[in-house]
């Protein structure tokens, strides 16, 4: 080769090797959640929606859909990025969790950047900036006239939120921390609480519906203006400036004003209680018995393999079934829930709510049938399998032809009681949006305004349910008793 041609080739050289360079450098700047949402076109959103104004459940032209000023600020930034948008409900204090494990692409719920959440998160431009208030029962209005009166008192406040450290840091009260706005609401009314800090527009919507509530005089907060924002996952530079350039233009134009309009109109849609929700409990209910049926029928078939293993004489086999049955029946099901729908994204699974939902159940109720199982075999006369190994059967064909029979006599009515404590045990998976039972209970406290009537009726239809089905084995298990 040349002189000539030997720069020539360092000179393609450089250029490639620049050019690959910087095609990398962009590869690695490049925001993967905008791109994301581009590719599969869908923009996911997570929110709690029992916070009207900004996201609550209301019925329009018959059918359940999540509204409010936080829904139309999602659709607008969803429309500038041309994708459609899809709405994931969590409570309130699991929609971090569901960020940071790609649940969701963003959340808006009336969520603003605290110190602890940007460790975590990032944040776009605030859209709104809105003082907090402290509601009160209006019978105590001259009992309370300055922000002193408070120091010591039990104030509710939304779990993980602005509004706890307003109660902690200015109030100096003793702060009752939870989870839904409604059962904080409810917990003032009944006098558990002396006040609730809250969002001003979402007090205001409180008092226009409860006459009995009312904002104290000359009590307002050193900090209690709060910027609400978008969250997004950190170094989302790219996501970030789309959603801002939305923000921006909602802004400018005044649209919000129109938002909120809207979500005050349909807040205050005049028609009766019952037929306003009563598919909302129709929906819980069926969602309730589904993931009872579910989680019992494939628990049993689970348990049942458990316990045969604990029977084992194989020591492996023993020690695995002791080890799930002790450790499922020693934690929380809520905490087992949190560890299947979040921890299944580490193992590279994306588990809607339900499926988690249903194999959480599963996964729990299989540990008690273990036991249910077990002692069903064991309560069967150790003299039945030595007869049937006298008659020439081995381990196995004496546990199925002889054994098993006789035991699922004593199994069934413990499994039917399973089946009971499953229908109650299912609440729990409302915390990550499953529209069970209790959760529709929370939607209609969150949009009617009405924190105790909405839960009374759930009490009464889970009445119904466990009672119907107790009694239905109540005479089974008479039948059988009297066919021995």
């Amino acid at each position: 080769m040349t002189k000539k041609w030997q720069q020539k080739f360092a000179i393609i050289m450089i250029f490639l090797f620049s050019f690959i360079g910087f095609t990398k450098v962009n590869a690695e700047n490049s925001d993967p959640t905008l791109q994301k949402v581009q590719d599969k076109g869908v923009l996911t959103v997570g929110l709690s929606a029992d916070y009207a104004p900004y996201e609550f459940h209301a019925t329009v032209d018959g059918k359940d859909k999540i509204v409010g000023m936080d829904i139309d600020i999602a659709q607008k930034i969803a429309d500038d990025m041309g994708v459609k948008l899809k709405i994931e409900e969590y409570g309130f204090d699991a929609l971090i969790g569901a960020l940071k494990t790609s649940k969701i692409d963003m959340v808006i719920s009336g969520m603003s950047p605290t110190p602890e959440r940007l460790k975590e998160v990032d944040f776009s431009d605030p859209y709104m900036t809105v003082d907090q208030k402290v509601i009160i029962r209006k019978e105590d209005q001259e009992k309370y006239t300055s922000i002193g009166d408070f120091k010591g008192k039990k104030v509710g406040a939304q779990k993980q939120s602005t509004q706890e450290e307003l109660s902690n840091d200015e109030l100096f009260a003793d702060t009752v921390s939870l989870q839904r706005l409604p059962d904080i609401i409810l917990q003032l009314q009944n006098k558990k609480i002396e006040g609730a800090v809250i969002e001003g527009p979402v007090a205001e919507a409180y008092i226009l519906q409860n006459k009995a509530l009312a904002f104290p005089d000359n009590v307002s907060f050193k900090n209690g203006r709060k910027e609400t924002a978008v969250a997004i996952p950190k170094d989302s530079t790219e996501f970030a400036d789309s959603i801002n350039k939305s923000i921006k233009e909602i802004k400018d134009k005044k649209l919000m004003d129109g938002y909120q309009k809207d979500a005050s109109k349909l807040m205050f849609e005049e028609e009766s209680f019952f037929k306003k929700y009563s598919s909302f409990y129709v929906k819980g209910t069926a969602y309730t018995v589904f993931l009872a049926f579910i989680g019992v029928f494939f628990g049993a078939i689970l348990g049942a393999v458990l316990a045969l293993m604990k029977l084992s004489k194989n020591k492996l086999l023993k020690g695995i079934a002791i080890v799930y049955i002790e450790y499922v029946r020693g934690t929380p099901l809520l905490v087992q829930i949190f560890l299947v729908f979040f921890g299944s994204n580490v193992i590279g699974l994306d588990l809607s709510a339900l499926v988690a939902s249903c194999l959480a159940l599963t996964l729990n109720s299989g540990a008690y049938v273990a036991e249910i199982v077990r002692a069903g075999i064991q309560a069967v006369n150790v003299g039945q399998t030595e007869a049937a190994r006298s008659l020439g059967m081995n381990q196995a064909q004496a546990m199925r032809h002889i054994v098993l029979p006789q035991a699922i006599k004593n199994i069934l009515p413990a499994l039917g009681n399973e089946f009971v404590t499953v229908i109650k045990e299912s609440s729990v998976v409302s915390v990550i949006g499953v529209s069970e039972l209790m959760f529709q209970g929370g939607v209609v406290q969150g949009a009617s305004f009405k924190p105790f009537l909405p839960i009374v009726i759930v009490s009464m239809i889970y009445f119904v349910l466990t009672f119907t089905l107790s009694r239905i084995l109540g005479v089974a298990e008479r039948r059988m008793g009297s066919n021995d």
